[in-house]
Order: C-alpha cells, then sequence, then structure tokens
C-alpha cells in the first residue's frame, strides 16, 4: 500500500518527524520557493508549515489531494482557512504550544519592571554602578490585576501566587467560580485600574479590546503603577502610554508586543524607546526552545490522526466530507452569527439556544452548533478555538447549551438563530440565511427586528429613539472618516418620531471604537456596536 506523503516546508525538530512516524513518506520542499512548492505539494497528503511559507488558494488549486494543513505554532495569518474549507482540507495548528512561556514571560517583565533589571543592565555594562537610583519594590503584599482571565491569564495568577499578592481579574466572560478557585476577585476595568499596583494584559485583539487601556483608564491609575502587555500590540494605547510614563502618571512598563512592530517603524511607538521605565522584548512571548518543540510535536499527532481519518482536536475548521453538502454552507454562517451575538452580548450567556430551521433541519446539524460556539469565543479567548474545544469553553462559562430543529420556516428557506439569555436576564438573538446561487450571508433579525442585509465583513449596529436627520448625522461623520456605507437597512418598531430603530450599516471598512462612540453621542443612541466579523 501507498504510504501518504507528508510535506515538509520549513525546518522542524527531529522530534517531530520522528512522531509522524514510518507510516508516512516525508518529503521537504523550501516553502519559501514557490513554483517548488507548487510542484511539491501536488502529490502530498499533508503539508506542515511554520509562518514564513504562504498557504493559500493557490496552493490548494494546486494540490491534488491536500487532506490536511498544519501549521507548527499558534497564529495562522499564512494560511487561508477558507480556500482550505472550500477545498475539504482540515486545517491544524498548536494552539497550547505557547501558553506556558507567555505567562512566563509576562511575569519575568512584571519583575523587571519593578526591579529596573533592564536599565541596571545596561548601567553595568556602561561601568556605572547606579544603586540608589536603580532601587525597586517587591511584589509581595501588591495589588496586581490581570486584564483577561483566559488560559495564559489564569497561568500568570497561579504563578503569581506564591509571590503573595493580591489578584484581581477582568473578564467579561470570566467564570467567576475558576476565578475564585484561584484567589482572583472578579471586577470591573475602572475598579482593577484603581486598585492595582501591577496590571498584566491578556485579551485578544478585536475591535472592542484595541485601545482598551487608555488615557481614561491611566487617569485612574496609582502613580506607582507598573503596567505589562506580552498579549497583542494595541491592547494599550502607546501614545496614552508614553504620555503616562512621562508625566508620572504611572511608574514603568514591560512590553513584549507593539501596534507596529519592529516598534521602530511606527513614530508613536518608537518614542517608548526613548524611556528609561520602559523595559521591551521582541515579541518573544512564543521564543522558547520548549514552545517550538511543543508546537512541532503537537501538530505531528495531529496530522498522524487526520490521515487515519481519526477525530482531530486542533482542527480550526470541518474537513469537506465530514457534513453534509446542504449543511456546509451554513458553518461559516453559524460561525460568523456567533461573533455577531458576542459582539451584541459583551458577555457570556447562561443559556445559549441554536435553533436552525427549514431544509437543513433534517439532516445533522451538529456542524453548526459547533461553528457557532466556535464564533462565540473566538474573539474572547487567547487561545485558538477549534470545533473540539469549543464545547468545553462554553461548559467551563457554565453556559448551557440547546441545539434545536424545525423543519418549518417562514420567511426564508433555512434560518440559523442564535438565542442567548444573559445573567442580567437579558435576551440577545441574531439570526441569519443563505440567499442566492451564492449562498451569500444574510442578517436577517437581530433583537426582535426583522432584517434583510448583507452579513458582511463590517457591520455598525445602532439603536436609537428615530427622528429627523439622524441618518444624515451619522452619515457625515462616517463620511469625514473616510468610511464608506456600501448598503444600509433600518428597522422600526413602531411609527413616528420617538420609535424605536435598529439601522444596520454595511460598511467597506471598519469603525474604531472612538468613532463609533462619538457618533452614538451625536445622536443620543441606547447602543451602537461596530462589528469585524472574519472567517
Amino acid at each position: 500500500m501507498t504510504r501518504p506523503v507528508v510535506l515538509i516546508a520549513e525546518e522542524l525538530s527531529p522530534a517531530t518527524v520522528e512522531v509522524l512516524g514510518p507510516d508516512v513518506e516525508v518529503r521537504r520542499v523550501d516553502g519559501t520557493d514557490r513554483p517548488a512548492l507548487l510542484a511539491a505539494v501536488a502529490e502530498a497528503d499533508a503539508l506542515l508549515v511554520r509562518s514564513a511559507t504562504q498557504v493559500d488558494a493557490e496552493v490548494f488549486a494546486a494540490a491534488g489531494r491536500l487532506k490536511v494543513v498544519a501549521r507548527a505554532g499558534v497564529g495562522l495569518d499564512n494560511v487561508d482557512v477558507a480556500s482550505a474549507t472550500t477545498a475539504g482540507a482540515m486545517v491544524i495548528n498548536a494552539p497550547t504550544s505557547n501558553i506556558v512561556s507567555a505567562a512566563e514571560l509576562a511575569v519575568t517583565l512584571i519583575l523587571s519592571s519593578l526591579r529596573h533589571l533592564a536599565r541596571a543592565d545596561a548601567s553595568v555594562k556602561a561601568g556605572k554602578w547606579e544603586r540608589k537610583q536603580l532601587t525597586g519594590v517587591e511584589l509581595l503584599g501588591k495589588t496586581v490585576g490581570v486584564v483577561g482571565f483566559g488560559r495564559i491569564g489564569q497561568l500568570v495568577a497561579e504563578r503569581l501566587a506564591g509571590f503573595g499578592v493580591e489578584l484581581l481579574a477582568y473578564d467579561p466572560y470570566v467564570n467567576h467560580t475558576r476565578a475564585a478557585e484561584l484567589g482572583a476577585r472578579v471586577v470591573e476595568l475602572d475598579e482593577l485600574m484603581r486598585a492595582s499596583d501591577i496590571v498584566t494584559v491578556h485579551m485578544p485583539k478585536t475591535p472592542e479590546t484595541t485601545g482598551l487601556i487608555g488615557a481614561e483608564q491611566f487617569a485612574l491609575a496609582k502613580p506607582t503603577l507598573h503596567i505589562v502587555n506580552a498579549a497583542r500590540g494595541g491592547l494599550i494605547d502607546e501614545e496614552a502610554l508614553y504620555t503616562a510614563l512621562t508625566t508620572g502618571q504611572i511608574a514603568g512598563a514591560g512590553l513584549d508586543v507593539y501596534t507596529s512592530e519592529p516598534p521602530a517603524t511606527s513614530e508613536t511607538a518608537a518614542r517608548l524607546l526613548e524611556l528609561d521605565n520602559v523595559t521591551l522584548t521582541p515579541h518573544l512571548g512564543a521564543s522558547t526552545a520548549e514552545a517550538q518543540e511543543k508546537a512541532g510535536v503537537a501538530v505531528a499527532k495531529s496530522v498522524r490522526l487526520a490521515l487515519a481519518g481519526e477525530l482531530v482536536p486542533d482542527a480550526v475548521n470541518v474537513a469537506g466530507g465530514a457534513i453534509d453538502d446542504l449543511v456546509r454552507p451554513g458553518v461559516a454562517l453559524a460561525d460568523r452569527l456567533g461573533q455577531l451575538f458576542t459582539a451584541l452580548a459583551a458577555e457570556s450567556p447562561e443559556l445559549l439556544e441554536i435553533v436552525v430551521r427549514g431544509e437543513i433541519a433534517t439532516h445533522d446539524v451538529t456542524a453548526l452548533k459547533l461553528s457557532a460556539l466556535r464564533g462565540l469565543f473566538r474573539g474572547v479567548v487567547t487561545d485558538q478555538v477549534s470545533y473540539v474545544n469549543a464545547p468545553v469553553m462554553a461548559e467551563e462559562r457554565g453556559i448551557t447549551v440547546q441545539l434545536q430543529t424545525e423543519e418549518a420556516s417562514e420567511r426564508f428557506r433555512n434560518v440559523i438563530s442564535l438565542r442567548g439569555t444573559l445573567r442580567s436576564g437579558e435576551v440577545v438573538s441574531v439570526s441569519g440565511t443563505l440567499s442566492g446561487v451564492e449562498q451569500a450571508h444574510k442578517l436577517v433579525e437581530v433583537g426582535g427586528h426583522a432584517l434583510e442585509v448583507p452579513l458582511s465583513d463590517h457591520l455598525l449596529l445602532i439603536r436609537y429613539e428615530d427622528g429627523p436627520g439622524l441618518i444624515g448625522q451619522y452619515g457625515a461623520r462616517l463620511g469625514e472618516a473616510g468610511v464608506n456605507i456600501a448598503g444600509m437597512q433600518v428597522s422600526r418598531a413602531g411609527k413616528g418620531p420617538g420609535a424605536e430603530a435598529l439601522v444596520v450599516l454595511d460598511l467597506d471598512s471598519s469603525v474604531d471604537r472612538e468613532l463609533a462612540e462619538r457618533i452614538g453621542e451625536d445622536i443620543g443612541a441606547h447602543s451602537i456596536h461596530a462589528v469585524d466579523l472574519v472567517y
């Protein structure tokens, strides 16, 4: 019997190759040599890469029998997941390979900032002996605020507990019971900023979290605060951070990530290089021998499972043949509805009902449930979310998930709905359908408002009391910012001025949080949400 061909496009450890075992034929190619890659992938059953090889639609078109693409690392920026799904190829990565390394680096940056280690090292090497000028502070007895209490945030909390600190946690999606088990008290962000001596950030980067800690938050902080970011660049507003560090609003910072990398390429970030009270590292979160080894070994194990047709825990998409042809187009729709639900709810629901109506309800729609959960969590945790771990994440957060099917569908041939009940009792709901030969995604309901608008990559949803001239006001604001409105629809609960209106704007580009807030203030909006959807 012919052995499956595993094509390795970048340097991987001997242990990785060893895990693949003797049942596969290992071939090698330079993934940066495009013609060589396209020629070699034609005979490959599996492709292993790191970050340098671009695995796009052209690669999948050249691959005659590719079943799985494995990225030996956390990110998937160089793998076109949508093209892989269309081609029926599974995409896997190593989502937990670097979590210990990232957590340890955060702790290292905290200690380095408190004890001025970078400055002290440079001082001694320059022949100086500045003991008095480099007096630091102890961790013992200090209050540490952990912003983002997912897996890495929890690992940091576990490690800091041994230093005798008081732990605070901010995370709208946190499991309060788990936080209490780790000795952390869950608070709002403003309270965390007021009370903390050290703040360490571990959130994913989304439109909602970009600039999460800015001038308003630094204004609340103690002048002795040290802040650390080893998660994603842009979570801390770098301009506001520079001002806080140079005016004495806070005492110090430790950064491993930047809005633009390396920071010297950005005028704003480059200013941080001039400061003595900042410890800077070049995005080293995953840069340990152990993390690299774990990543290679993990994906090698997953490749073996995939080639054997077994369940792959780290799959980030669904293999084409595993889902009924009628159901498969709804997978991406369910994912995007999950993302939209999270953007609107801004917290985990206690109960999430996933309702599938229409023709597809007569088939196995489990994949739609898994995809909706994946969308629900993909923007709120730093871990890679897969179809296997998404239900586990729901269980860890105490979310009861119910899948319901109904063969009758009144308005559309098929409809997927997500309806969640929050801790306050508030209900958030979104529904979508697939339209036309191209199976385009359409948003058909939000919070009881009937709609029919493209579920596009960039949306702005506004609730307000309807009145003359309001559309012109926010249209002008968007125009001033260079944001084009591709389409819009207004749904009203009632008639005449004063009726609640929900407007959904289909935009050609993103709207940042600051612009959205200004628009909301202009028209007295009840709520406004700028949402960027991916798949």
